[in-house]
């Protein structure tokens, strides 16, 4: 579907920042704005500022003088509701207040036409709520952009029981053309981001309150070992903790008081204090202080024991189900029991390693059973030291730090997919864009197998509580198989013999059933005279996750056809993800289609592939039955 025309004139109500910011977003793309609020003056007020920001924009390189130019021109405050007759699109940011956005809305119904479409920025608030008392629900929808709105890509458009369908189509497509990163959501609480995101924080302030760790070693593992770009507690104290209490709190009451989303008491309390965060001058930490430093090993001397440290798989902090071991002393990952648990009453001290994003994290978590012997903890250290990491040794609790954080964002995704808020592949954009994730938590669920995240939760469940980490039924039957487990163990027969894509350093982000993920960071070598990445090399990436998605029912497959459009140019430096997911599988046949997007530096679409692959006798992991 086509965007809104440019000559369609964006009518934004509410002139505050997000207002502000939304309005130029439409301006610069194109469109007449008109803003209108009801404080006097303050619309004026709010296009001036955006004046300002635009010159800002020409100052940092991110607009042409002439494009500031022209969006300024298009840009006008109006001093009356009525001035937005006329209108297309009518985007409000006012006030969290249902009364007063149904107040709003009526009033825009009374002035704009019956084809115009009426949106709300909302980001907690029912979509079939605030249009409940319209004539035409249908063409209401949420368009939810994230603060600063000029900055920040994503946008979640969001279709409530009556929005029709061409509504939110629309939306997308404009979103699009505005130079968004639109998702699509159902009107449920929360939406994608603020639904899913309730655990980075929840868990956090769980192992603060019990005394197990300390904020700052939280958000030092978090940051270090599970690749998020600031700790919960960081960035807590960066949104400001009223804002941050306000969205759980809505949440876990749209959800009927759910204990899966039960608001931190510790958060309550800084609140009633005033202590909101950088804002007031401090929350967690203390603006005026030095930041306090993450607990962290003393360096350990010696070898620690005399014997090597072998076992299956090596040392791996990304992954479950290697071991390693020097006789006395075996590092496992974490699987949610506690490192007395697995140690039982064995010679051998079972210590448990926390999770990492990947390999080779720059801080490594670790737990022992209370009692262990010191030199068996200082074996462990001293050997994980040596290969170069800064060591966290952690109270023996269940599921330690990241890999209890990562295990809940994964349930939460999976249960908004689930629930039909919102595809895999969309949430996963949402958080990876909405809040800096460096993984989709689904797909970072699938990495990690839906039976260690199901495992995680119903060992949180027995040590904690049983309402808070119950499995729903979905994720156990995701966890019990449902393909992805043997999904996961076809890509990696597949890839232990595909030396050419780990030659060109490609890496299996995820995998299921009849869908793959796979990345690549451009090198120096990749790229033509005139610094673009040669397109057969995109082909191969592409090529790579439809092999994966069609071969994830551990059935051979071959391929019978695959075309390619290219989009954008890559170049050196980029970090390429291909997602392939399966259109259609008939009989021996598949359709798949791949779209190979630039994660970093930004999220745009650099080609799309489809590929047609038809099935041969044999199967990738042998003796297991095919699905």
């Amino acid at each position: 579907m086509d965007a809104i025309a440019r000559s369609v004139p964006v009518g934004v109500v509410g002139a505050g920042t997000m207002g502000a910011g939304i309005a130029q977003v439409a301006a610069v793309a194109g469109h007449e704005v008109r803003v209108y609020d009801a404080v006097d003056g303050a619309a004026a007020a709010a296009v001036e500022a955006t004046f300002a920001r635009l010159a800002r924009a020409v100052d940092k390189g991110r607009l042409l003088q002439e494009e500031a130019e022209d969006a300024a021109t298009r840009l006008r405050a109006v001093d009356t509701l009525e001035d937005l007759a006329g209108c297309g699109l009518v985007v409000e940011a006012v006030v969290e207040d249902l009364e007063v956005k149904r107040a709003l809305f009526a009033g825009l119904e009374a002035v704009c036409g019956p084809d115009a479409i009426l949106a709300t920025n909302t980001s907690s608030l029912s979509v079939d709520a605030v249009a409940e008392s319209l004539a035409l629900p249908g063409r209401v929808a949420g368009l939810h952009f994230f603060n600063p709105a000029p900055v920040l890509a994503l946008v979640e458009v969001v279709s409530g029981a009556r929005t029709d369908a061409g509504v939110a189509d629309l939306l997308v497509a404009t979103a699009t053309a505005w130079g968004k990163t639109p998702v699509r959501a159902a009107s449920t609480p929360g939406f994608i981001v603020n639904r899913v995101a309730r655990p980075f924080y929840g868990e956090a302030f769980r192992l603060l309150e019990a005394g197990s760790v300390d904020a700052a070693t939280v958000d030092a593992l978090l940051r270090e070992s599970g690749g998020f770009r600031m700790g919960p507690f960081e960035l807590a104290d960066l949104i400001g903790h009223d804002v941050n209490l306000a969205v759980s709190r809505s949440v876990w009451e749209a959800f009927g008081r759910d204990p899966r989303f039960t608001p931190s008491v510790l958060q309550e309390r800084l609140v009633a204090d005033g202590r909101l965060g950088r804002k007031t001058g401090g929350g967690i930490y203390a603006d005026d202080e030095p930041p306090p430093a993450p607990s962290t090993a003393d360096p350990v001397a010696g070898t620690g024991t005399s014997a090597p440290w072998t076992g299956a798989g090596g040392f791996d902090p990304s992954t479950p189900g290697w071991r390693i071991d020097d006789g006395d002393v075996e590092l496992r990952l974490t699987d949610g029991r506690t490192a007395a648990q697995h140690t039982g009453g064995g010679p051998r001290t079972v210590v448990l390693v926390d999770l990492a994003l990947d390999a080779t994290p720059a801080r490594v978590g670790l737990a022992a059973p209370e009692q262990a012997p010191k030199e068996h903890v200082e074996a462990a250290v001293g050997f994980l030291q040596r290969l170069g990491h800064a060591v966290t040794v952690l109270p023996d609790v269940p599921g330690l730090v990241v890999a209890r954080t990562v295990a809940t964002l994964a349930a939460a995704a999976a249960d908004a997919v689930d629930s039909g808020v919102a595809t895999a592949e969309d949430v996963d954009t949402a958080m990876r864009l909405g809040v800096n994730y460096p993984r989709g938590p689904f797909a970072w669920g699938e990495r990690l197998g839906w039976d260690w995240v199901a495992g995680m939760l119903d060992a949180l469940a027995a040590a904690d509580d049983p309402g808070r980490y119950r499995v729903s039924p979905q994720l156990r039957d995701r966890a019990g198989d449902g393909g992805a487990t043997l999904a996961r163990r076809a890509a990696d027969a597949m890839w232990a013999g595909d030396a050419a894509s780990q030659a060109l350093g490609m890496t299996l982000e995820s995998v299921g059933p009849g869908r793959a993920e796979v990345s690549m960071r451009v090198r120096a070598d990749m790229v033509n005279g005139h610094g673009i990445c040669h397109g057969g090399l995109i082909f191969t990436l592409a090529d790579s996750a439809f092999a994966f998605a069609c071969n994830s029912y551990n059935r051979s497959t071959v391929a019978q056809g695959a075309d390619i459009t290219f989009l954008a140019p890559a170049r050196e430096g980029d970090l390429l993800v291909a997602t392939a997911q399966e259109r259609h599988r008939n009989g021996r046949s598949g359709l798949y289609d791949v779209t190979v997007r630039r994660v970093d530096p930004d999220e745009a679409v650099i080609a799309e592939f489809r590929g047609r692959s038809r099935e041969i006798p044999g199967t990738l992991v042998p003796g297991e039955e095919e699905t």
